[in-house]
């Protein structure tokens, strides 16, 4: 006997069962080629497997041979209906006196639906939201002096940016203060953008949408945002 049957016969002995049984049946192979039967050296033996079956319970009143929706799949997930722009609800934010991040969270969140309970993130779940006295917005801290913004003007050439103060710009432009800050809470891709356009800011407070009837949300707005142990609205305001 060779080297090489003398170390095949020792792993079959310390291998698995199954790979002993492999082992030996290949030997038997080469003891059948050397009398003349013509035998593929590369000849995989295949064992025998088993396979075991779970018995699933069906509900009352289902068999196999019916064919319909998938019982077991339960999951909900929205379908273009849920989506519908005609079917979207309207509510309005008085933000006299509200703080700046805070009305912005809670708006972005009605913006995408995540007060609802079949919120999906891929899907656009939200509402239109209104946001009145957007000029009567606050902050805290020194945000009203040193709070920047930053315009990028003319992509590519450079010292085209341009840079404004939070004072500049709520004394210009109001409205843009609010809806940059709620535009950063947003998705950055397509569906960001289209979400973006179900927010109407106005800097005073009288809106063309009274004929959708709104409903105000702004006391629910206050108790999500401003908490008992934060400081009075009254003394966030600027001087």
């Amino acid at each position: 006997r060779t080297f090489s049957h003398v170390m095949l016969a020792m792993n079959a002995t310390n291998a698995r069962p199954h790979v002993a049984v492999a082992a030996q049946q290949r030997q038997a192979l080469r003891g059948s080629a050397v009398k003349g039967i013509n035998v593929k050296p590369n000849a995989v033996v295949r064992m025998n497997t088993v396979t075991r079956a779970h018995v699933v319970k069906l509900p009352e009143g289902v068999t196999t041979e019916k064919l319909g929706r998938d019982v077991f799949n339960t999951t909900y997930y929205p379908k273009g209906e849920d989506v519908d722009m005609s079917r979207k609800p309207w509510v309005v934010v008085d933000a006299a006196g509200l703080r700046l991040g805070r009305l912005s969270t809670y708006v972005a969140t009605y913006l995408r639906g995540g007060n609802s309970p079949s919120y999906s993130p891929s899907f656009n779940m939200g509402c239109n939201v209104i946001v009145i006295n957007a000029a009567d917005v606050v902050v805290t801290g020194k945000k009203f002096e040193d709070k920047l913004y930053y315009n990028q003007g003319v992509r590519g050439k450079p010292g085209s940016m341009k840079v404004e103060t939070y004072r500049s710009l709520h004394g210009r432009m109001p409205e843009r203060v609010v809806e940059r800050a709620i535009r950063g809470m947003l998705p950055k891709n397509r569906m960001g953008r289209e979400t973006f356009t179900h927010l109407k800011v106005y800097a005073g407070s009288e809106h063309p949408h009274a004929a959708q009837s709104p409903q105000d949300v702004t006391a629910d707005c206050m108790r999500a945002t401003h908490k008992a142990n934060q400081c009075d609205l009254e003394s966030c305001a600027p001087q």
